[in-house]
């Protein structure tokens, strides 16, 4: 059985981890309006940190992150719509603060270019695997020996052997 003080410390450790990215937004940025609030959330969750980078802006803690979370919330007050207010945040930082980008005809390269560089270099592994068996065959077959280097390769050879037959010491390498 867990003693109680241990339980407390679990159910701290847990509540602290489920609620750490609602930690990053402070109580002075959340508005009175549930609904505005609602709606700030929900666009904070669409916007990248541009400091922390794969993180949106809700959960995030970086200043920067911070002011944006600001903006959206001011531009909501004013009385933007959701669209408006994330145009008015990418008009200004540009598309890579969004969290899921559109695609559109820049955007296409950069979608495209890591699939079409995996097949060219899938296509160039095959090419020189390929290639570098035709050559071994053809360096097989360019070291085949005619019957005449093959008869005078005996004959060198049949020699060779006469003569280390004769002189055992020949042979032997000093060590």
């Amino acid at each position: 059985m867990m003693a109680p003080s241990r339980r407390l410390v679990w159910a701290a450790f847990a509540l602290s981890v489920l609620m750490q990215p609602a930690l990053a937004v402070e109580p002075d940025e959340v508005l009175a309006d549930p609904d505005l609030e609602a709606r700030a959330r929900a666009l904070s969750e669409e916007l990248r940190c541009l400091v922390c980078r794969n993180e949106s802006i809700d959960a995030s803690s970086a200043e920067l992150a911070r002011d944006l979370r600001l903006l959206v919330r001011e531009r909501l007050v004013a009385g933007d719509s959701d669209d408006e207010a994330l145009e008015y945040i990418v008009a200004r930082y540009g598309e890579y603060v969004l969290l899921n980008p559109p695609v559109t005809g820049s955007s296409w390269i950069l979608w495209l270019a890591g699939p079409a560089l995996g097949l060219a270099g899938l296509g160039l592994a095959v090419f020189y695997v390929r290639s570098r068996d035709t050559l071994g065959i053809e360096e097989a077959g360019a070291q085949a020996l005619s019957d005449a280097e093959a008869a005078r390769l005996s004959e060198i050879l049949g020699e060779e052997a006469a003569v280390s037959d004769a002189d055992p010491q020949r042979d032997k390498t000093p060590e």
